[in-house]
């Protein structure tokens, strides 16, 4: 289907806005009535800039506080809307969007507000415009889109349709199954924005909130679907008022939103309500990932994360024989320590492997989702893998996973290193947790449900000693791919935000003495969190001795236990080991206050 978006979505002025949408691949694009007021170009020569870019002017908005009033007013309404449609006309834009009376309304009646919408559709005609009549959420009393398609009605006008916006529609928990009533021709629009789910005023939660479809709460993929049941065939338009992406780049915003939209059409072809799925746009399809592959830390000198992974009973499996990489293994895990192209770069997580069932078919899914290749020079005698650039700066990595559990073919790459120990008590890289720049992360949020058909839990928030941290975890259903995303508070000056590797183990105490006996630095965990795990928990206290004596943090909930311990961070990255216990789930999200500011400590030290 056809693709738009509204230009209050992105930054910058309209002409950029319009280049940036243009770049991304939109096919059109709905102007926002402050964005032209405030600009220094006119209506003919936007309507002329946008058909050199190739994009349609899909809709000219928001026209407000136009019906639900006295006769007076609503003779100076019309006064003002005849100007907005003639904008509208020296734009070449032939919808107008109006919506439902927030401040001026009076007259609390269907009759009325049709009447009105009639006269305004008479007057729109003669400006070869259409009106789309919208029930805002917070209308003083149309706030719902059945009402304002009952108004439609009765108006009997045709130049008057209604608007149809997902957050208006799903912010108030309405029903959007009654869309289907409504004939697709007098759906004029259709604008989308996802949320988050969120406990506050309608208003101030859509002009500040909104994300792009995939990052938040609501069931576009159904609302969507009711819509195009009705053989609607209009764009599909976003009209997201966030305050982050009115601050960022327009060009990576417009990329970003796009990215959306298809992956919004996907989810749609595959819902039950849709029959036909030729108008939409195919994006191959691709299983999620079955397990991680490997991680990769990247440093100008990895000496020391070797001598941590040495510690930890990581086997060195040898050196890449073309370049400046090595291998350390235990169990099914797998660090590659990276020194090429490093200088000056304290050791960081800077890549992810996933193993996946299809590597061609991921590979093909991230080009239609037009996400960035990552490049890594790949010699004819080595295994080439699929690639993608995370939106912050992550490489992501993937290929086929061995159907008989054996290690992946670029691990022979290596050599002279020593076999990995068969007993190792280390099994599996747990989650990788990735920390996010502020303006990337509900973007990293649609790219990892996109790309990889990862789910989003629900955000929560951590406290620290210098601000709170908010945490979601991306996951594939089963959880042998978890990728915490966090957004940390504001750093000082000179420091850079710590992401750390967690390793699941069968035996995370064994692991423990055995890396103190080789002499690994833990991180100290204060005596005051004995006393309190003693307390909340009322374990044995030869097992709190136990715990105290290895710097081991404890968490309990009714599915399991979770023990777990971290390494001093070396560089940006730690690292983490982890027994689940029974079928716990989490991540002992109550130590992360402990453990953030056991960091804060050992790095003052």
């Amino acid at each position: 289907m056809r693709t738009s978006i509204a230009t209050v979505s992105l930054s910058g002025g309209l002409a950029e806005k319009l280049q940036a949408c243009a770049d991304a691949g939109f096919d059109g694009v709905e102007i926002f009535e402050p964005d032209l007021i405030a600009g220094d170009r006119s209506p003919e020569e936007i309507r002329a800039l946008a058909a050199r870019l190739g994009l349609t002017l899909d809709l000219y908005q928001p026209l407000r506080d136009i019906e639900g009033v006295d006769e007076a007013t609503f003779a100076e309404n019309l006064r003002r809307a005849g100007a907005t449609f003639a904008t509208a006309a020296r734009l070449g834009i032939d919808t107008v969007l109006v919506c439902s009376n927030v401040a001026t309304a009076t007259v609390d009646s269907d009759d009325v507000s049709a009447a009105q919408l009639r006269r305004l559709g008479e007057v729109a005609s003669t400006h070869g415009v259409r009106v789309a009549f919208e029930a805002l959420a917070w209308g003083r009393f149309v706030d719902d889109y059945r009402r304002a398609w009952r108004i439609v009605e009765l108006a009997d006008h045709p130049s008057v349709g209604v608007c149809l916006d997902s957050f208006h529609v799903l912010s108030r928990g309405h029903d959007p199954s009654a869309i289907a009533d409504i004939p697709g021709d007098k759906i004029f629009y259709l604008q989308l924005a996802d949320a988050p789910a969120l406990s506050m005023d309608v208003l101030s939660w859509s002009r500040h909130h909104r994300l792009f479809p995939g990052e938040g709460a609501f069931d576009l993929t159904t609302f969507t679907a009711h819509v195009l049941s009705t053989g609607f065939d209009g764009p599909l338009s976003l009209e997201v008022f966030n305050d982050t992406f009115r601050q960022t780049d327009p060009d990576r915003t417009a990329v970003h939103a796009l990215r959306s939209l298809l992956w919004l059409q996907d989810k749609v072809a595959h819902h039950p309500q849709q029959s036909a799925a030729s108008h939409l746009f195919p994006v191959a399809d691709a299983e999620p990932a079955v397990g991680f592959d490997f991680v990769e830390v990247k440093a100008e000198d990895t000496s020391e994360v070797e001598v941590v992974l040495d510690q930890l009973g990581f086997t060195a499996r040898g050196r890449h024989r073309t370049k400046p990489v090595s291998l350390w293994v235990a169990g099914a895990a797998r660090v590659v320590l990276n020194e090429q192209l490093a200088r000056d770069q304290a050791p960081h997580i800077a890549a992810v492997g996933l193993a996946v069932p299809d590597a061609d078919a991921t590979t093909r899914r991230a080009v239609d989702l037009m996400a960035p290749r990552a490049f890594r020079r790949t010699y004819g005698s080595e295994q080439p893998l699929g690639s993608a650039v995370a939106p912050d700066g992550s490489e992501i990595f993937w290929s086929t996973a061995s159907a008989d559990g054996s290690h992946p073919a670029w691990v022979d790459e290596f050599t002279d290193g020593a076999p990995a120990d068969p007993a190792s008590p280390v099994r599996v890289i747990d989650h990788v947790n990735l920390t996010q720049p502020w303006q990337t992360a509900d973007e990293a949020v649609l790219f990892y449900t996109s790309v990889f058909g990862f789910s989003a839990d629900a955000p929560t928030e951590v406290a620290g000693p210098t601000g709170l941290i908010r945490s979601q975890v991306m996951r594939t259903a089963d959880g042998a791919v978890r990728l915490p995303l966090n957004v940390a508070p504001h750093v000082l000056s000179g420091s850079a935000p710590t992401q750390h590797v967690a390793f699941a183990c069968t035996d995370v105490l064994g692991v423990a003495r055995a890396a103190r006996a080789r002499g690994l630095p833990f991180l100290p965990v204060p005596d005051n969190y004995y006393d309190y795990v003693a307390g909340k928990f009322g374990v044995d206290a030869s097992v709190v001795a136990e715990l105290r004596e290895l710097d081991l943090l404890y968490d309990r909930d009714t599915d399991g236990e979770f023990v777990h311990f971290y390494t001093r961070t070396v560089g940006n990255v730690f690292f983490e080991f982890v027994e689940r216990r029974g079928h716990y789930d989490g991540y002992g999200a109550d130590n992360a206050p402990v453990r953030l500011a056991a960091q804060r400590r050992d790095t003052a030290r």
